[in-house]
């Protein structure tokens, strides 16, 4: 079977008849608009999108994105012990490394690549996989490559990625709320929770009775555009790990392609913007996205908790069937009824000893661990 790839620099240059074979686009996160609204709002990055043709036709889709990261970036927060910090710290010179990820770097879940239906999804992927491979080798001062988040029913595809070098390591789970049909509203929802966490649910909603919330606009999200980054960033200081900061022009962008379905929802104390969520709604599932947090009045006011809770709100409001709360903060997460969906991804370093050098590390790398609440009736 004979594969040939085409790599594009810029979403303006796919030819439209591309994604119609693929059929992708029924995914808001396989279409152009969306990815147009991170590549023009975010020019730091270099994008690549790589499209796998057989006959001429598109079977495979890859979303990429090269950054620059300070290796304490990675390891600070990954659960390994302090020499062992200090060693992969001291082997990168405690620099900056340039690293290549597949898949969107600015979403947490299987949105990297896409493989056609009906077609072989062994070969097709290994395709995929040597595509980005040799992107990875022509650019200049690459050092890693990150092929993420894989689901795991897509592991008994993508482990031939161990024969291309890549080390499997696993990452913080996504956390999935599965919506029943018969919560037609919060107060369903709410009814449905074991006693103790009703009480932790209404306790958030009491405690932020002051805020005002407000759905914005497009013209809202330009209006407090700085406010917006400036509380983004407070809850990027305070993250495990972040690999990027998302530029939130591109919530601008969002908004005004996808009316409805993008969301972004915030919070103001009398005058003041002190939180927002944003979110998407695809198909049938409703997934957060980023929130931003002041921290001066997150306790007293309890923000998040607030925010988690309007995420049920919304998915229930949407219609929706699942909500994707994404990662970080599990155990919380689970206290709303949140169930973790594993994710795996895969790394390599280009040079080859380095790489045996790491793989030992890396397969010894731990997810924190977390408790795992059981909150309905």
């Amino acid at each position: 079977m004979s594969f040939t790839s085409e790599v594009f620099p810029t979403v303006d240059n796919i030819p439209t008849h591309y994604w119609e074979q693929l059929a992708c686009t029924s995914n808001i996160y396989y279409t152009p608009e969306f990815l147009k609204a991170f590549e023009l709002a975010n020019t730091e990055i270099a994008f690549h999108y790589i499209f796998i043709l057989k006959d001429n036709k598109a079977v495979a889709f890859a979303n990429t994105q090269i950054v620059t990261i300070g290796i304490k970036t990675i390891t600070k927060n990954i659960k390994m012990s302090v020499y062992l910090r200090q060693i992969i710290n001291r082997l990168f010179c405690n620099n900056h490394i340039k690293v290549l990820f597949c898949g969107n770097v600015f979403l947490s879940g299987e949105y990297g690549t896409f493989l056609k239906a009906n077609e072989d999804k062994t070969s097709t992927f290994k395709a995929l996989a040597t595509s980005v491979k040799h992107l990875v080798k022509r650019t200049k001062k690459l050092r890693f490559s990150f092929i993420k988040d894989f689901e795991n029913a897509s592991l008994p595809i993508t482990h031939q990625l161990e024969n291309m070098s890549y080390t499997p390591m696993q990452v913080e789970p996504n956390m999935i709320i599965t919506l029943q049909p018969q919560w037609q509203s919060f107060k369903d929802y709410i009814q449905a929770l074991k006693s103790k966490y009703r009480v932790k649910a209404n306790r958030a909603d009491a405690k932020s009775k002051t805020l005002r919330a407000q759905f914005f606009t497009e013209d809202d999200i330009k209006t407090h555009k700085v406010e917006l980054q400036i509380l983004y960033q407070n809850t990027i200081d305070n993250a495990d790990f972040n690999a990027q900061v998302l530029n939130l022009d591109t919530y601008i962008l969002l908004k005004k392609a996808f009316k409805e379905q993008f969301i972004v929802k915030a919070y103001f104390l009398d005058q003041k913007l002190v939180g927002f969520l944003s979110a998407m709604l695809n198909g049938t599932h409703l997934d957060a996205h980023f929130i931003g947090i002041d921290y001066e009045h997150h306790k007293d006011l309890a923000i998040y908790p607030r925010i988690l809770n309007d995420y049920v709100r919304l998915g229930i409001a949407k219609n929706a069937t699942k909500i994707n709360l994404g990662r970080t903060a599990s155990e919380i997460k689970s206290t709303l009824g949140a169930q973790p969906e594993t994710l795996t991804c895969y790394c390599n370093h280009q040079r080859p000893y380095i790489n045996r050098l790491l793989k030992p590390f890396i397969q010894n790398v731990h997810i924190k661990s977390f408790k795992q609440h059981s909150v309905f009736k």
